[in-house]
């Protein structure tokens, strides 16, 4: 049977490789909401949580009994631990007696190297999740934002207030380009205007409008789809608060209508819609994020399809969740020699490193289970770069 501590060894390059990893630029994974209600389901499960649909008032008319009224359909949305991943480490004997002294050093960047690749890997995705599944958007495509001021922010911020999206704890992620725009504004780089030296000194980005600001360096480009001549296919038109919308009329090019693309309508122009779920045909229904239009939109109306934009994302946190833990091992164990658990104090991500003593070699692991889950995307709105 293995020795109690035999990772004891790897413990202080471990730590060394977190100086590394907590410089990464990571703004999702420490703005989303750490879901440890979901942390006991098993890779794959479905996490059900259950949605209250928006009420209605009704005049109150007296009478002898009170009224049978106030029943509703409960929706729901679904999450699940979807990837369970590891980064694997491998020594021979003789590898290691050929570095010497460099070992200790080597086995630093690898463990840097393992956490960086799980972090970025799941910072990537919360992107992907919250951009793809928001209400509205606003900017222009292919500008950064915050070219000469801060209305970006209070834009963003128009749109989850009209949302009734919590004023509170709500956060900005977005990549470099924009985070330099921001530096230099006079709003937060002078120290007389700002309050504060910590942006011009620092660099640290401010609170700005009720969001907590952070900088991601997994943000990049969404390439838009290529569909046109796409139109709205309803007699009666899609009336105010609908999200599912029937089209016809489309050139497909390939890529049709994708998820994350940015929609306006002819009629309804200062309002830009996120696609939550595309179009590959000519014809049939794409789906925007809550509320829906903010106005009916005529039968025939022509739907245009934004240009390619980097989307920065601002939300209330509770509206994204991160679930992440440990892999799981059987009950009776497995054939590791020895399993440790290491918490990222900047992310609060705990990662296994286990270790096999196989023959006349070793071989680590770096792992982590995780899924992620936009569960209200009224909460969430895409500043365009």
């Amino acid at each position: 049977m293995a020795s109690a501590n035999t990772l004891t060894g790897l413990i202080n390059n471990a730590y060394t490789a977190w100086e590394i990893v907590s410089r990464e630029l990571t703004g999702f994974i420490p703005a989303a909401t750490m879901d440890a209600s979901a942390e006991q389901a098993a890779v794959g499960q479905t996490i059900r949580t259950p949605i209250a649909p928006t009420a209605s008032t009704t005049s109150i008319t007296a009478g002898a009994y009170a009224p049978d009224s106030g029943g509703q359909t409960m929706t729901y949305t679904d999450a699940t631990i979807s990837k369970s991943k590891m980064v694997p480490i491998m020594w021979t004997g003789e590898e290691q007696r050929s570095i010497g002294g460099v070992y200790g050093t080597i086995q630093t960047q690898r463990f840097a190297q393992a956490f960086r690749a799980l972090v970025n890997e799941i910072e990537a995705d919360l992107w992907v999740e919250a951009y793809t599944h928001a209400s509205r958007a606003y900017g222009t495509a292919g500008t950064a934002p915050f070219g000469s001021s801060l209305t970006d922010m209070a834009e963003i911020r128009r749109i989850l207030d009209d949302n009734g999206a919590p004023p509170s704890d709500r956060a900005m992620v977005i990549n470099t380009a924009a985070g330099a725009k921001m530096r230099v504004l006079a709003n937060l780089g002078v120290v007389s205007y700002a309050g504060s030296d910590q942006t011009l000194r620092g660099g640290t980005l401010l609170p700005v409008h009720g969001f907590g600001v952070y900088e991601s360096g997994q943000i990049t480009t969404h390439t838009a789809g290529a569909g046109t001549g796409y139109d709205i296919n309803n007699g009666s038109g899609e009336v105010t608060g609908q999200t599912t919308l029937t089209l016809d009329g489309g050139t497909v090019n390939t890529t049709g209508i994708k998820a994350g693309d940015v929609v306006t309508f002819a009629t309804d122009a200062n309002n830009k819609y996120m696609v939550n779920t595309g179009l590959t045909a000519t014809t049939g229904d794409i789906v925007i994020g809550n509320p829906g239009v903010r106005m009916t939109i005529a039968d025939t109306t022509e739907m245009t399809i934004g240009g390619t934009y980097t989307p920065n994302v601002g939300f209330s946190r509770s509206a994204l969740k991160l679930i992440a833990r440990a892999p799981l091992a059987p009950q009776e164990g497995d054939g590791a020699a020895d399993r440790m658990y290491m918490t990222d104090p900047n992310s609060g991500l705990t990662f296994e490193i286990s270790l096999w003593k196989q023959y006349r070699q070793i071989h680590i692991e770096v792992a982590l289970a995780w899924g992620v889950k936009a569960v209200q995307s009224e909460h969430i709105a895409v500043l365009i770069g």
